[in-house]
């Protein structure tokens, strides 16, 4: 639901401004704050070999700013909407608002849970992360597995997620078709790109070796703070 998309759960998806939270489609008011595209915390080469500079590029400032500048371009149209109280096309760009902000929620969270090998990508968690991890999967090697799994299960487009059950606690891997974002009873820690444009320059249709690459370089010092 739209309302629900751009709860602050997470400090990393804060780029819309806070004036610029939904509140409901047909009674909602949008202000002026605009999403914008975050700086991303390392070059663009420096996840090579696992990720190239070429797929970064892109997937950040193609890929990623065109779900912003989509989720701007409808905004506005929803504030013209409601200066003309036209409630059924307000409704009508729901799926714009949905599919463009979470495509700017996800992405968000995507570029934090990343980092380069000399800035401790890859390095395993620690603290109660390692320990929930171990305990709901034996090993962090049998999580990966099955992310992997899920990973690779994700028909057309997607992500997989680990999440934190906002009501108990605990932590579980889920797939979200699209640009669906995590929001509701889960808290979103670990995110992983399963659309082409995540990969095929690089790794073509051997999305499987991606998927194995990645944990190269993933930042779980920024899952841990999720986490906590």
């Amino acid at each position: 639901m739209a309302t629900s998309l751009f709860r602050t759960s997470t400090r990393t998806a804060l780029r819309f401004g806070a004036s610029a939270t939904p509140k409901g489609l047909s009674g909602m008011t949008f202000a002026r704050g605009k999403a914008t595209l975050p700086d991303l915390s390392y070059d663009y080469g420096a996840l090579e070999p696992s990720i190239s500079g070429k797929i970064m590029e892109l997937h950040h400032k193609a890929h990623h700013q065109t779900y912003v500048n989509n989720y701007n371009a409808a905004v506005e149209q929803i504030q013209e909407a409601q200066a003309k109280n036209d409630i059924a096309a307000q409704i009508a760009l729901k799926p714009a608002i949905n599919f463009n902000g979470g495509g700017h929620l996800n992405h968000t969270l995507f570029w934090e849970n990343l980092a380069p090998k000399n800035a401790g990508g890859g390095e395993p968690p620690s603290g109660a992360l390692a320990t929930a991890i171990n305990n709901t999967y034996g090993s962090l090697d049998e999580f990966k597995n099955k992310m992997n799994t899920a990973l690779a299960g994700i028909q057309g487009s997607g992500w997989a997620w680990l999440v934190k059950d906002k009501n108990t606690g605990q932590i579980g891997i889920r797939t979200y078709a699209n640009q669906d974002p995590v929001v509701g009873q889960f808290t979103p820690l670990l995110g992983i790109d399963a659309w082409e444009h995540a990969y095929y320059l690089q790794y073509q249709n051997r999305k499987a070796e991606y998927f194995k690459a990645i944990w190269e370089v993933i930042n779980w010092k920024a899952v841990e703070k999720r986490f906590a």
